[in-house]
């Protein structure tokens, strides 16, 4: 969290009152929700970086880890974790490259697929992932600074978004191995 002391005016309801005083009031609402979503994004990052840092794991890696933790064999194909992650490979192997310098994952060679790497968790990665998984419980998930209900209506409006926006498809068969 900034040290900084909170502004006077809210930016984003400034900045969506000049948009409608420059002619723009069909977008401004848009403009609006779309920079506010931007900004609580950056906020509650912020939130999980500060918590992750004594772990030294980024949301990245933390993500990875997690994403292992919960396979039957603790392991993925590289190419499956950057689809499940839904990132570049690139990124996967960046962070794949410091897990596995702290002895969190390791590359393993696909038992069945010659051209395929597994990464996998080690048992040192699980008890990195469960403790930060406590931390993030403790300090943000349960602590978000929304109500109930909002988290539920946040949920549903941004499922449907995603959903809408082609992020994912309920009815795709669910291969998480």
């Amino acid at each position: 969290m900034s040290d900084a002391l909170p502004l006077v005016k809210d930016p984003i309801a400034e900045a969506r009152r000049h948009w409608q005083e420059h002619g723009w009031g069909d977008a401004a609402d848009g403009m609006a929700a779309v920079t506010a979503l931007m900004r609580t994004q950056q906020i509650l990052l912020g939130r999980i970086e500060a918590v992750l840092k004594p772990h030294g794991l980024s949301f990245a890696r933390y993500e990875l880890l997690a994403l292992l933790s919960f396979t039957r064999n603790g392991s993925l194909p590289m190419a499956k974790a950057s689809a499940r992650l839904q990132v570049h490979p690139t990124s996967v192997t960046s962070a794949v490259n410091r897990l596995e310098r702290a002895g969190l994952v390791r590359r393993v060679a696909h038992p069945t697929d010659g051209r395929a790497t597994l990464v996998q968790i080690s048992s040192e990665g699980r008890e990195a992932v469960l403790a930060a998984t406590m931390d993030l419980n403790a300090e943000v998930f349960t602590q978000t600074g929304f109500t109930g209900e909002e988290v539920g209506g946040l949920i549903e409006t941004l499922g449907q978004f995603r959903r809408q926006a082609g992020d994912f498809d309920e009815n795709a068969r669910l291969d998480y191995e």
